[in-house]
């Protein structure tokens, strides 16, 4: 049995809590019937105790398995961990998903994508990684009486995501507590006009007004104060051709989307003005959470 489930990067820019789409960056989990319950973890974070052995993994799947099941089993998991850790790029959202979507799988239970969207609602609040984790491709989501509900967009196969994964985390909870508790109505018009206009270009396609889309007054420049060179990382990819280039997630991870013609140079220039950072191109993703029986 096999699960796969890809990174995502949420908001791009103005987007809060709302916007997100999939990267081709992918975690992977073979499950094995055995004996006794066992973990193995390879890759991203593999040397952390607390993560080799996917306690929030286990946590999720064994509470849903008993759900379907109505008892435990032991089994035997094998982690191949793709996704920077704590970067913004969405691996709690991808441990969450990929928990539910194993849980059906080795219950021989049939899922559907909308119904593991709504459980993951439990453990991860905001739609804007989730969505696209189950869903793959671009997607915009809310919230409304404990349901989510989104429209999703496949991404053409000439894009591109360039990623600069800086060597320090941003925490997520940190840099909400940065934020104010209240925004002036032309700071939330000038986001919410660019959300907007931006779910608009995706779904359309029409890529060359993402830069002006991308913009952002609600958090993106009050997070990226906390690691100033994210400014600097903005401005070489832009300078180089990118589409947009945002902070994914609360960081501290940069988001750059651009045609597949002009990705080598990005990373680059990136990869030459941030030789401490890790930088990825990677294809986008339109599969969201996959498995095999």
């Amino acid at each position: 049995m096999f699960v796969s489930v890809p990174a995502t990067s949420a908001n791009l820019g103005p987007g809060f809590d709302t916007l997100g789409l999939a990267i081709n960056f992918r975690n992977e989990i073979v499950i094995k019937q055995s004996r006794f319950f066992s973990v193995s973890t390879r890759g991203e974070g593999a040397e952390n105790p607390h993560i080799r052995k996917n306690i929030l993994f286990m946590t999720i799947f064994n509470k849903q398995y008993e759900i379907l099941k109505g008892h435990r089993d032991n089994f035997r998991f094998e982690f191949n961990n793709r996704i920077p850790i704590s970067r913004g790029l969405g691996s709690s959202s991808a441990v969450i998903t990929a928990a539910l979507t194993t849980a059906f799988v080795v219950a021989q239970e049939r899922y559907n994508k909308r119904n593991i969207l709504n459980l993951a609602l439990e453990y991860e609040p905001h739609p804007d990684n989730i969505a696209p984790a189950v869903m793959g491709g671009f997607n915009v989501s809310c919230v409304d009486e404990g349901k989510v509900y989104s429209k999703r967009r496949k991404i053409p196969d000439y894009l591109r995501a360039v990623l600069v994964v800086p060597n320090k985390t941003i925490s997520t909870a940190k840099s909400r507590t940065i934020l104010p508790n209240t925004y002036k109505t032309d700071e939330v018009v000038y986001s919410l006009s660019r959300a907007s206009f931006m779910t608009a270009l995706f779904m359309t396609e029409s890529w060359d007004l993402l830069k002006i889309a991308s913009k952002d007054r609600l958090h993106q420049t009050r997070r990226m104060k906390q690691m100033p060179e994210l400014f600097e990382v903005q401005k070489i990819a832009l300078s180089k051709g990118a589409l947009m280039s945002t902070l994914s997630g609360s960081g501290s991870t940069f988001f750059t989307l651009c045609y597949v013609d002009d990705a080598h140079k990005i990373h680059k220039a990136l990869e030459a003005k941030f030789p401490k950072y890790r930088v990825f191109t990677k294809s986008l993703d339109n599969y969201g959470v996959t498995s095999k029986s």
